[in-house]
């Protein structure tokens, strides 16, 4: 799909405020509501816009526990983990990676014990052999 300077003025405007109106969104772009609906739409329908989200505040995300989890896993077994590890919401990414371990799951919790019960739940999957975890104390930059 062709992406125009008015689709990209759109995201942009998604990107700082995805709850923004559609009479909103128009007004900044320069167009009809029902253009700017259509543009909407057709961004959302050939996937470009995959979903909408909240942004979590820096003093809220400043309160969380984060570990890097690093977890070898069983040959043709990543995606059945990766699944399981999807429904904990406490997972934030995964990662595939080179070296000793195959993935890395960045996990944050409000407090030590639902860490480790986090860390607990992963070294249960079936097809987990071995985790590594790395508790972040400080992020020093963050882009």
């Amino acid at each position: 799909m062709r992406i125009t300077f008015k689709d990209q003025q759109l995201l942009s405007v998604l990107r700082n405020n995805a709850r923004a109106s559609i009479t909103d969104i128009a007004k900044r772009l320069g167009v009809s509501r029902s253009t700017a609906q259509k543009r909407l739409e057709r961004l959302e329908q050939s996937g470009v816009i995959a979903g909408y989200t909240v942004q979590m505040s820096a003093a809220y995300l400043d309160r969380e526990i984060k570990a890097h989890v690093s977890i070898t896993v069983m040959p043709r077994m990543t995606a059945e983990i990766i699944a399981t590890m999807k429904k904990v919401p406490e997972v934030r990414s995964i990662y595939s990676v080179s070296g000793p371990f195959d993935l890395v799951a960045e996990v944050a919790a409000l407090d030590v014990n639902r860490l480790d019960a986090v860390i607990d739940e992963i070294i249960a999957i079936d097809g987990v052999e071995r985790t590594e975890s790395s508790v972040i104390l400080s992020t020093r930059l963050k882009r």
